[in-house]
């Protein structure tokens, strides 16, 4: 089978032909349909992040099951299922306490699986390698969802949009008439902007870097696109009767970009933190600014959502039309093409890109 493969930190992206395993017991193997193109992926190659290599990238995908180990009783031969790159063990003290998505055993970076067709040991990004034809995985890393569901919006579903709505209703709880400031517009930022709009959120103001993202933006429910410059801590205020956002989403996972979200709220508001940053990105904050401003500062870990039981409601959300992904996806392209993906991405080109499988 074919996938993407990062041999080294920096090296080019190649679709390589690669062997998997058989599923053993408890697992299942899933023939790739569509698979999104994340920017925790591209923090595996440029140096954010140090997984071991050779590396098939993806975490984002959807798919059909078409063989299952001995004991799988979750899923069948033939169903339509979306990929979970943090199954929760349902045992550990988090998963009791009721976060599932700090699970102990859930979200390792890299997990050996299969090998390159010269024989070196290779590993799956978060368990998955989803930029692949196929993957073989635990039947916790699969979730099932109806057959009408197509694949490129259930692909999304798996980590944009369950990150992204999951911040703006799990984390951050944001009420109608509240005002809200995203900062950094991929797929995840632009989720953020309709979870809050469909929340009532209202003044929603969508930052970025690139103008290029002002019309994605306004398409998702934004009320306001604004530009990340000098000129925008006094945009938002003047907003936000001079005051600052209730809620900032920072989207990015920058430190730079954590003070913008931390300037742009106000006394007593809240930052919520998306963005997967890279350890010795540190973020300075003076301690009587932290006093006086009385903000709150936490981060968002996959949306703080439990995937089994948010994650099909969200696939409703879509049938039903209260949840419109069109704006997040901006290129559909074919596992060949996904090396140029992943260069737009890494200039800030776009929102997701979906490569779809036949």
């Amino acid at each position: 089978m074919r996938a993407l493969v990062a041999r080294a930190a920096g090296d080019p992206l190649r679709v390589e032909e690669i062997d998997l395993p058989a599923p053993g017991p408890g697992e299942v193997r899933v023939d790739i349909r569509a698979a999104g193109v994340c920017h925790s992926d591209l923090s595996m190659v440029n140096g954010t992040l140090a997984p071991p290599y050779p590396l098939v990238l993806g975490h984002e995908a959807a798919g059909v099951v078409s063989e299952v180990g001995d004991g799988v009783d979750r899923v069948r031969p033939g169903e339509h299922v979306v990929l979970n790159w943090a199954p929760p063990c349902r045992r550990c003290w988090y998963c009791g306490h009721g976060e599932p998505w700090l699970c102990e055993s859930a979200g390792s970076p890299a997990v050996a699986r299969g090998r390159t067709r010269d024989g070196a040991p290779l590993h799956v990004t978060l368990g998955l390698g989803a930029l692949a034809e196929q993957v073989v995985v635990p039947q916790q890393a699969v979730i099932g969802v109806p057959d009408e569901l197509p694949f490129a919006a259930a692909a999304l579903l798996g980590c944009a949009v369950l990150t992204g709505v999951g911040a703006v209703r799990r984390t951050a709880r944001v009420a109608a008439g509240e005002s809200v400031a995203v900062i950094g517009l991929g797929g995840v930022g632009l989720s953020v902007v309709a979870a809050a709009r469909a929340a009532g959120a209202a003044p929603v103001l969508a930052v970025d870097v690139s103008p290029a993202k002002a019309d994605l933006a306004l398409a998702a429910g934004a009320t306001d696109f604004l530009l990340a410059d000098d000129g925008l801590n006094r945009a938002v205020r003047a907003r936000t009767g001079g005051r600052g956002v209730d809620h900032a989403v920072e989207c990015v996972g920058r430190s730079a970009t954590i003070r913008t979200a931390w300037r742009a709220t106000r006394r007593g508001g809240q930052v919520t933190v998306v963005g997967m940053g890279a350890k010795d990105d540190v973020v300075g904050l003076g301690a009587l600014d932290i006093f006086h401003s009385a903000r709150t500062l936490r981060s968002s870990v996959y949306g703080s959502s439990d995937p089994d039981r948010d994650l099909p409601e969200l696939a409703r959300a879509v049938l039903d039309g209260a949840l419109d992904l069109a704006p997040l996806i901006t290129d559909r392209v074919t596992l060949d093409d996904a090396p140029a993906a992943f260069d737009r991405m890494a200039r800030g080109e776009g929102a997701r890109t979906v490569v779809l499988l036949p």
